[in-house]
């Protein structure tokens, strides 16, 4: 597990249950990269390497971590099994891998047992994007810079959208 950064310390993982989710969790790469956040990209599953999961999980507040985000499909349990290994925040987001486009991973992400809390984000690239904005809310609670960059983020979205309507106005005259 090596930070996608090495300059920055590791505060967000974002872990997948399979390579072919790394399209969709991509989207959050861009986003902590946009902010700054050192992450790390971890592949593991709570199916087909159990102990590799559990070793992962147990270690990563040590290593620094604060936030883990973790995509996956089908049966999506590896939310879910991270969440019950680990006090840190889990965001889950599901994945459209089967042919009940990502229906499955969102019942399985969101369904947790009281006591095991997992957020959980919209199915694909929109969740991913926004489980990355919602790791920086986290972290912003204790680092004014990054609350102060959430905040320009946040007010260009809407000046963008301000901008749409002035570009339609325009195209009704």
């Amino acid at each position: 597990m090596k930070a996608k950064s090495a300059k920055k310390s590791v505060l967000v993982s974002v872990v997948m249950g399979s390579d072919s989710d790394l399209p969709i969790m991509t989207e959050a790469a861009k986003i902590l990269e946009k902010f700054g956040i050192g992450y790390e990209l971890m592949l593991t599953s709570a199916h087909r390497t159990p102990e590799r999961t559990t070793k992962f999980t147990k270690a990563a507040a040590s290593r620094g971590v604060k936030v883990i985000i973790v995509g996956a499909g089908a049966a999506a349990h590896l939310a879910g099994v991270i969440a019950s290994q680990t006090l840190l925040p889990v965001i889950g987001v599901p994945i459209d891998a089967t042919s009940l486009h990502g229906l499955d991973a969102l019942l399985s992400t969101v369904q947790m047992p009281g006591g095991i809390p997992v957020a959980t984000m919209a199915i694909g690239k929109a969740g991913a994007k926004n489980a990355a904005l919602f790791a920086i809310r986290f972290l912003a609670l204790e680092d004014k810079a990054l609350n102060a960059k959430l905040a320009a983020y946040v007010a260009k979205m809407a000046k963008d959208v301000e901008k749409k309507q002035d570009t339609l106005s325009c195209l009704k005259s």
